[in-house]
């Protein structure tokens, strides 16, 4: 039997196939490698930089399905399906939204991957694919590693990715990641994480937890078991952890670089309508918080969501005046966007200010970066032209020289100003790259 695993892309620039620069090793897909039985042959392609092969033999074809990546996912789906090969689609947007998925695949997956892959599996060796496949949330590849080398050759940034947890406790508004894991959280066995590090090459480490504090001491004990390994490692972490000095110092001895981090907001109006728990005691604009970081020398990445209800064009403009005072390392300006299932989207679907029909990740006629809904205080387009020029203007030239001079952050050691010399020009050039793209190919 041959399994073909497919990571999808988000679709393409005017005439031309867009070819993801900053691409990272897609972690689901080797996930999903070695939970297959060793006999079964397995085939990788990712769309985001290589040419989908449709005329090989192939017994089952699955493809991992982000929203952004929806469009896509069904094309490739349609072409294989139109060859006689079963496609079963699974990822966060099948859990969304499984009755779109099911029009556009002979078989569906919902839920985690480990309780249910080798049921499919046999299924398909079987010849009798179930129409869905319903699996629960919990703890995360339990007995299993991560198969890597099907990642070889294909120009993947040079960084592990792994995994301590998954989920968040957080009941954000517009988070899919709390519906998808029902507001849960959690984690691995330590020692098998670890063994999985000392199993890879790589000393440089992302661990792609959604909150990887979300449970203080369980990220205690991970911290000290890393420690004793000299690595160097990112990941996402919410603002609250600076209130816990024991758990910043054994990050930091731990290795850790810095976060993506979710303020969100600058507006506490915000704050407390997108219900988002960890920030909304911030005081004087997260000026302690920030310092915190800043005093354990952790690089940030700073997450914003534009769009709110209380947001304007100054409140953007504003947005993008704190980020550059305050010299992130980098910093993301994203479009509020509404992800069906989320409360965020049942809300704006009932006061009719959703456009593109509501199914903007199908419609031909969205854009990456464009508002995908009505905003209270200003245009659609407004919206995304102020988003648009905060990411320009923070990714400019003159923004990457000022802020690499940050003393306590990317200037603390040669390893994070060597971290912020090599990502930003490749994040600007992403910016505009990406910026306006067509979802899909057709």
């Amino acid at each position: 039997m041959k399994l073909v695993l497919i990571k999808p892309n988000i679709g393409r620039m005017e005439h031309s196939l867009y070819v993801d620069e900053g691409r990272m090793e897609p972690l689901q897909i080797g996930v999903l490698a070695a939970l297959t039985p060793p006999d079964i042959e397995v085939a990788f392609y990712d769309d985001r930089m290589e040419t989908v092969r449709y005329d090989i033999s192939a017994d089952l074809v699955a493809i991992t399905v982000e929203t952004f990546t929806a469009r896509r996912a069904y094309e490739i789906s349609a072409e294989y399906r139109s060859r006689g090969v079963p496609v079963i689609l699974g990822g966060m947007h099948v859990k969304l939204i499984p009755e779109e998925a099911a029009q556009y695949a002979d078989s569906i997956y919902i839920g985690d991957a480990e309780s249910l892959w080798a049921n499919v599996m046999e299924d398909a060796r079987q010849g009798c694919l179930k129409p869905v496949y319903r699996a629960g949330t919990g703890k995360p590849q339990s007995g299993i590693g991560t198969r890597r080398d099907i990642f070889k050759g294909k120009g993947y940034l040079p960084l592990t990715l792994l995994q301590f947890s998954r989920g968040c406790c957080f009941d954000c508004e517009f988070c899919a990641t709390s519906v998808y894991f029902n507001k849960t959280h959690s984690f691995r066995d330590i020692k098998e994480l670890v063994s999985e590090i000392e199993a890879q090459d790589r000393k440089f480490l992302f661990f792609v937890d959604d909150n990887i504090v979300a449970n203080p001491e369980a990220a205690k004990k991970l911290f000290k078991e890393l420690t004793p390994l000299k690595l160097k490692w990112v990941s996402q972490a919410s603002i609250d952890m600076t209130q816990d000095r024991e758990l910043m110092e054994l990050m930091v001895r731990s290795g850790c670089l810095g976060h993506v981090i979710g303020f969100e907001s600058i507006d506490a109006g915000n704050l407390l309508a997108m219900k988002k728990a960890p920030n909304i005691n911030q005081q004087n604009n997260y000026h302690d918080q920030i310092a915190i970081l800043r005093d354990y020398g952790l690089q940030t990445w700073a997450a914003f969501t534009l769009g709110h209800d209380f947001d304007t064009r100054e409140s953007v403009q504003r947005t993008l005046e704190f980020a550059l005072k305050n010299k992130f390392t980098f910093a993301a300006f994203n479009i509020l966007m509404p992800y069906p299932g989320t409360p965020l989207y049942k809300r704006l679907q009932q006061e009719e200010r959703l456009l593109f029909g509501g199914k903007w990740w199908l419609h031909p006629e969205y854009r990456f970066n464009y508002a995908a809904f009505s905003p209270r205080n200003m245009t659609p387009d407004e919206l995304t032209a102020a988003c648009f020029e905060a990411r320009k203007t923070f990714n400019g030239v003159g923004s990457i020289v000022r802020r690499a001079f940050e003393p306590k952050t990317n200037m603390r050691s040669l390893v994070r100003f060597m971290v912020y010399a090599s990502y930003n020009p490749l994040f600007r050039k992403e910016v505009f790259k990406k910026q306006g793209m067509r979802f899909g190919l057709k």
